[in-house]
């Protein structure tokens, strides 16, 4: 990620809170947005035995779309805090603001972390174990096209990057060339914050 376009964040925000086109008939949302409402409340102290309507699958979840996107926007290798914070704040508006500031500054920083210690390959075999269901997994792929087009393009980390999700999941072949070309196309289609 590089050239920070507001307008253009705010697209990408929309677009990746609406549900692709793999997603069950009848969803009105994105699984990151589906899975956020339950992260938002997640108890703070692991102690805690108030119900608050906290799934840990679905955090589980939540995590794994999260660091998708994060390992396609941090691939280059350029993370500044600009880049940071625009991240943090797309998937922060994506998600309708479900999930605190506190919560996400957190999990980028521990999303960071692995991915220094790991390194981007085991980062997204990990990220293919976990996510199972083939309607997830596409969705994924989308989000993560959604945040390459945050450049401006997808470069060719990017794409790799992208690859390496698919390969992780065993999606077909075309899977990313499918989910650029709907990524393209629902930022094409996207009205502006103006409009």
């Amino acid at each position: 990620m590089t050239a920070l376009d507001k307008t253009l964040l705010e697209r990408v925000a929309r677009c990746i809170a609406q549900p692709g086109s793999a997603s069950p008939t009848g969803v009105r949302t994105s699984i990151l947005k589906q899975a956020a409402s339950s992260y938002g409340v997640r108890p703070v102290f692991e102690e805690a035995t108030v119900p608050t309507g906290f799934d840990p699958q679905a955090a589980v979840l939540f995590e794994a779309v999260v660091e998708a996107a994060f390992l396609v926007a941090s691939c280059d290798g350029f993370f500044d805090e600009d880049e940071r914070l625009a991240f943090e704040s797309v998937v922060a508006e994506a998600c309708d603001n479900s999930v605190q500031v506190s919560q996400l500054d957190a999990l980028v920083k521990d999303l960071w972390s692995q991915l220094s210690e790991d390194g981007i390959e085991k980062r997204t075999r990990t990220i293919g174990r976990t996510i199972r269901r083939r309607d997830h997994q596409l969705e994924v792929l989308r989000i993560g096209a959604l945040i390459a087009h945050i450049s401006g393009g997808v470069s060719e980390h990017e794409r790799s990057v992208l690859e390496q999700l698919a390969r992780g999941f065993d999606l077909p072949g075309g899977s990313v060339d499918h989910a650029l070309m709907q990524a393209e196309a629902a930022l094409q289609g996207a009205p502006s914050a103006a409009g």
